[in-house]
């Protein structure tokens, strides 16, 4: 009856019936060589990952999960950033204890959301991994627009000294930046550089998309 009045569909391909199909959860696997190295037109300076390309089941979800409330989603988008944390350890290109910065996100556009998703998928990856902490350190300043068809040009005015501390106290050892998503890389490379202002050891990105 409740499907009746509202209708589940999978988050990622709009299957009837199910919240996220078998077939999406094969799309969102992480594979044995990933996370990827990008190579983001903005380089903020350390080695960029992403789960794969921000297409098909992937971009639809993460999509879902910021636009359309679908919080059901958080699940699975967790998991593949997990592996994906996982592989940067094993691979030696991070070390604990590690702290995991969610990229800023606008103040107005997380409370549209009901919460950051980027730092709630942080937490929620991380929840169970001894020596990591999720520090919500950044934020952006007034003034920052929203980057959707802006080019690299305008994107890196507009966070241009607009990325700041939030004070939120970091505990020792290396830093991973987090984000949903890698375009241009200007978010990337004004967090990297407000937190190495600071002197935090940023040493790399992990996105679950790049565009």
């Amino acid at each position: 009856m409740l499907d009746l009045v509202l209708p589940v569909e999978c988050g990622g391909c709009g299957t009837p019936g199910q919240r996220w199909c078998p077939v999406c959860a094969t799309a969102l696997r992480v594979h044995a060589d990933e996370p990827l190295l990008v190579s983001p037109r903005l380089d903020p300076g350390v080695p960029v990952f992403a789960l794969g390309r921000h297409a098909g089941p992937r971009r639809s979800a993460i999509v879902a999960l910021k636009e359309h409330g679908r919080r059901d989603l958080r699940g699975p988008l967790a998991v593949a950033l997990a592996t994906g944390l996982h592989r940067l350890l094993c691979w030696g290109i991070v070390e604990t204890p590690l702290t995991v910065v969610p990229a800023p996100t606008r103040r107005w556009a997380a409370r549209r959301r009901g919460g950051d998703p980027v730092t709630l998928l942080a937490r929620t990856a991380t929840a169970a991994a001894p020596g990591i902490t999720v520090a919500a350190a950044l934020r952006t300043a007034a003034g920052v627009r929203d980057s959707v068809g802006l080019g690299v040009d305008a994107r890196q005015r507009n966070l241009a000294g607009r990325v700041r501390l939030t004070g939120c106290p970091l505990p020792g050892g290396e830093v991973l930046l987090v984000d949903d998503i890698v375009t241009t890389g200007a978010t990337a490379a004004e967090s990297v550089r407000v937190l190495r202002s600071a002197g935090v050891p940023v040493v790399a990105v992990l996105t679950l998309a790049y565009a």
